[in-house]
């Protein structure tokens, strides 16, 4: 059940093009993130899901249109960007794996200068995932895959996003684990963050975000609300075997 707010989109993209070396990955693309809203973009490995994220945190120039909040995303840098609230949690996590948990999730609030909130919210992270505050001296490089996972979604949260991007959130992770993860994003949308959540699992996707946008060879090739997407055969076919 989406619970966007129904007016403009936070985010607004419109006939995306992006590639590397000359090489175009990405062709027309055009969706669309509301407040407060799961989204996913699913699809199989080479069709073009972590381009269009390093395109969106502008980590890699596009044409087309970025809308984010109002904003013209495209001439920004990425840490401009991350400063208006487009938060990515990479693929592979890419945590600082030297430095204690604390100090990889204080790094997500870099920029921000309100430092009893940046506290207050350190707080609230340890709150949302348990085992970190049981690990926040811990060299993050030294704990589990999950925890790892967690580490790598409440450093993000830190930068106090309007839009968390995350790539492969279960990519690697044992079942229990992810339904963990997956309660953790349900709260998250519930405190009005808005999630794209990017997944090979396209199963685990569309039962747990509202809408749904299926990428293959770097296009757009279905989108619709999330259980008609599982619904649809051909979705079916190409992406649960059934």
């Amino acid at each position: 059940m989406p619970i966007g707010d129904g007016q403009n989109p936070l985010l607004k993209v419109g006939a995306l093009g992006a590639g590397y070396g000359g090489m175009l990955m990405l062709r027309d693309i055009s969706l669309e993130v509301r407040r407060a809203e799961i989204v996913a973009l699913v699809g199989g490995n080479g069709a073009g899901k972590t381009t269009l994220l390093r395109a969106l945190s502008r980590v890699i120039a596009s044409t087309g249109s970025i809308e984010f909040d109002g904003r013209d995303l495209v001439p920004m840098t990425p840490d401009e960007a991350f400063g208006a609230g487009l938060v990515q949690v990479p693929e592979g996590r890419q945590l600082f794996d030297r430095m204690s948990v604390e100090d990889n999730l204080r790094m997500g609030a870099y920029r921000r200068g309100d430092q009893a909130a940046v506290s207050r919210d350190l707080d609230r992270m340890y709150a949302i995932f348990p085992r970190l505050s049981d690990r926040r001296q811990q060299i993050a490089g030294s704990m589990s895959g999950g925890e790892q996972q967690m580490c790598a979604m409440a450093r993000g949260l830190m930068a106090a996003p309007k839009l968390l991007m995350i790539d492969e959130m279960s990519l690697g992770l044992a079942p229990v684990v992810v339904e963990q993860l997956m309660d953790v994003l349900a709260a998250i949308r519930g405190e009005g963050v808005a999630i794209l959540l990017v997944e090979q699992d396209v199963h685990l996707a569309l039962s747990a975000c509202d809408r749904g946008y299926v990428l293959e060879a770097g296009q757009i090739v279905r989108e619709g609300m999330a259980k008609e997407l599982a619904d649809d055969p051909a979705v079916r076919r190409a992406y649960l075997g059934i």
